[in-house]
Formats: structure tokens, sequence, C-alpha cells
């Protein structure tokens, strides 16, 4: 259902109940992205207090990061057979409760229980979110404003996730952090049950289950693999066999949907270069974004010697640029276009990562507050250009579809960074060599994704135009 909101004395504001219902999505989108990072900091008295050994820490992140990213592509797809609506609201119970779980959690296993379920209910929360949010919004500044709004409000959940965390954690305990997501459920439930229109795909539709079974087990098998070398390196028996099996499942599931009718992914779907070469975008400024802020970390800290709190401080900088950046994305879009700011930011974001190379041993605070900062307007402005290029020009029946491209785009892009480039840093006895060889390389991904991006969206695809 999309909501009229073509009258010409507002052609780029959001109507009154288009606007609620914007500030519900947002809340939610805003309140899962809260929940990758607030943890964080609470992780080593979250360990001493429950008993998880430094060993099984990484478990109170993989525990949510399984099912929040292997489960987001099949949701994504229910939502569109069977009610956005309905698995939307179903996802804010899930989380609730699962966040209420790990609040009161009394051993490991009820704790990493919980978290489990919140990864589950964000998995329904994040796709049929977006799809609610682009079903909502029709194209045009509309939805590029809205989508500006939900990229900014993502960009500052994760932010304040990392300087609220240590604040609660040292105020009320690391239990608040849980107790605070349960709160945040409970607040957008009631407005979201009120205010949410229903959708789905008409007629009566048959859910993929070979497809739906191989994708899930392979993004669960991959994300698996990624989260625990991010930990303990690629050299691990689990590690290699879960990233076979990743693999393996993966291209199951290009064999069966290329052979059945009714296909969780249309091939034609992916065949689209706006879908394909949007998701690359997204898929790098993610993933090398995710590294930069887990160096600098490490740099801030261990190689200039800057508190928790400090470092927390330049993080806050870059959020409250960020969330500038989020009001400027859609005017900038307006002019030039999703697929020119895509490509456009992803050179900006490389160039500034590429800055940061300027940073010493002994100083270079102010510099990684600044490099960061700017790289994060350029981000930003590829989160929200990639999500409108991928879901520009797909019909309303599948944007459950697309937008669950986008958001496994996403946790697979923030699941990867880490280890692929993060690793480099932390196995090399000199740490502040290994941080500037991971920007070095950080940078010139993303400068060569952006020069493929645009040669990717340059011609159209000869059954679905750019």
């Amino acid at each position: 259902m999309t909501i009229d909101t073509s009258e010409t004395s507002a052609p780029a504001r959001l109507k009154r109940r288009a606007g609620l219902i914007l500030f519900v999505l947002c809340a939610a989108q805003f309140m899962v992205a809260l929940d990758f990072s607030v943890l964080n900091v609470a992780l080593p008295v979250l360990g001493e207090d429950l008993g998880l050994g430094r060993s099984a820490l990484q478990w109170a992140v993989t525990a949510f990061a399984l099912p929040s990213g292997g489960f987001l592509l099949l949701f994504g797809r229910v939502a569109d057979l069977y009610g956005r609506r309905r698995l939307f609201l179903t996802g804010l119970v899930l989380f609730g409760a699962a966040s209420l779980l790990a609040t009161f959690a009394w051993n490991p296993a009820s704790f990493l229980a919980g978290r489990a379920l919140q990864g589950l209910g964000a998995a329904a929360i994040v796709p049929t979110g977006m799809s609610l949010l682009t079903t909502t919004f029709p194209e045009g500044p509309l939805r590029d404003r809205a989508l500006g709004i939900s990229g900014t409000l993502l960009s500052l959940g994760f932010t304040i996730g990392m300087v609220l965390g240590g604040v609660m954690t040292d105020t009320l305990g690391w239990r608040s952090t849980m107790g605070l997501l349960a709160v945040c459920a409970l607040v957008v439930l009631p407005p979201a049950m009120v205010l949410l229109p229903e959708s789905r795909t008409p007629g009566r539709p048959r859910l993929d289950v070979p497809g739906a079974v191989t994708v899930t087990g392979g993004l669960l098998a991959l994300i698996y693999a990624l989260s625990t070398a991010a930990e303990h390196g690629f050299g691990g028996t689990d590690v290699r066999a879960a990233l076979a099996a990743g693999v393996a499942l993966l291209v199951a599931f290009a064999v069966v949907e290329s052979r059945h009718d009714t296909p969780l992914v249309s091939l034609s779907m992916l065949r689209r270069r706006t879908v394909a070469f949007g998701n690359l975008g997204g898929l790098v400024t993610f993933s090398m974004m995710s590294a930069v802020i887990f160096v600098l970390t490490l740099y801030l800290q261990e190689t200039l010697g800057l508190s928790a709190f400090a470092t927390g401080l330049v993080f806050g900088v870059q959020g409250g640029v960020s969330a500038a950046a989020g009001a400027l994305a859609p005017r900038v879009i307006g002019r030039f276009g999703a697929r020119r700011t895509l490509v456009g930011s992803l050179v900006g974001q490389g160039l500034c990562v590429a800055l940061l190379l300027g940073i010493g041993p002994t100083s270079g605070a102010l510099l990684a507050a600044v490099g960061v900062s700017l790289a994060s307007v350029f981000h930003l402005g590829a989160i929200v250009s990639y999500g409108l290029t991928v879901t520009s020009g797909v019909p309303d029946e599948e944007q459950g579809l697309a937008t669950g491209l986008v958001t496994t785009t996403q946790q697979v892009a923030l699941t990867i960074g880490i280890p692929l480039l993060g690793v480099l840093a932390t196995t090399r006895g000199d740490l502040f060599g290994g941080v500037r060889t991971v920007l070095a390389i950080d940078a010139a991904i993303v400068l060569t994704a952006a020069a493929v991006v645009a040669a990717g969206l340059r011609r159209p695809s000869r059954n679905h135009p750019a």
C-alpha cells in the first residue's frame, strides 16, 4: 500500500500519517542498529558476571549475527508473500521478549539464547521495515528523503551504541543495555500496530522451500566462519569447514533458483545492473567503513593511549557529522541522481580514508577525528544512494525481496570487514604499521569498487534498463 503524497503544495514534504509511519519504521531500525554496538564495550564485565571466558565472549556477538544475517533474505520474501506488517510486528514482539530474556539472564546459555532470539527478531524487522518504507513512499523526492532519514538513524544507532554502552555499563551495569532495547521495542510496538498498513503479494503464493533452505544455510555458515575468524583467524578447522559449506550451499542455491518455477530470488532480479552493482557498492561501503572504525579504535586507545571515553567522543563527533550528512544526502541525490551519488560517495570515502594515512605513532587524534568524520559524510551518501539504486524500478510485490537483498548485503558487509582487514592490524607485531596497512588497502578497495560500480551502472541492461 502506497500512501498518496502527491499534493503539489508539498511535493517533497511528508504528510502527517506518512511522517508518523516513517518515525515508527526508523525507530525500529535505530533500535536494531543500537543492538549491534551497545553491548561491545560491556563484554568484559558481562563475561565476568556470567562466567563467559574470553574465548567464548565472541558468542555474545556471533549469537546475534548468525540469525540476524542468515534469515534476512528469507524473511524479506516471506513478508512479500504473507504480509509485511504481520512479520514486522512479530519481529518486534520477539525482539522485545528476547531482550528481556537477555536482561535477566542467569547463566551463559540463557543469555546467548536471548541474543540469538534478538537476532531472529532483527531479521524480521529490518527487511520488512525497509520494504514498508519503500512501498509507503513512492519513488522520487519523498522516498529519497525517507531513506536519507533512515540511513542517518542507522548510522547514529551504531555510533550512539558505542558511546551509550560504555556510559550505561559504568553507571547501571551491563544488563541495562539489554533492558534499554526491551523498552525501545515496547515503545515502538503500539504505534506500529495502529499506523502500519498491511501489504503482500496478491494471489496464493508458494514459498520456494529448497531455495530458502540453501540460502539460509549458506548465509549462516558464511557469517559463522567470518565472525569466528575475526577472533581466531582463518586457520581453524571449523572456520574452513564453515566457509566451504557456505560456498557450496550458495552455489546450490543458485542452481535451485535457476530451475524453480517460483524462486525465492528471481535470477532476473539479480541480473538487474542496479541490483547487482548497487549491492556491490553497499557491500564495499559498509565493510570497509567498519574496518576503518575498528582499526582507528585500536590506534586511538593502544597507540595513542586515549581512554575509552575519549575514543567514544571521537566517534561521537563522527555521529554528529553523519546526522548532518543524512539531511544533505537526499538533496544531492535529487540533483545528481542515486547512481552518480553512489559512485561519487565511494570515491569520497576512499579519498578520506587515504587522508588518514597521515596519522603518526605519537599524535594524530585530531586527524583521525576529522578524517573519519569526513569519510562518514560520503559513507552515509553511499548508504542512502545504494538503497535507492537497488530498489528503484522494482515493483511493490518484490520490494521485500529487493530490500532483503539490501539488508543482507549490509549485514554480511558488517560481518566481513573486520575479519578481512582488521586481522592484519592485530596479527602484526607493529600495531601502528598494521593500522596504516589496513587503511591503505581499505582506500584502494573503495576506490577500485567506485570504478567498477561506475562502469557497471553506465550501460543499461538488455532486459532491465539501469
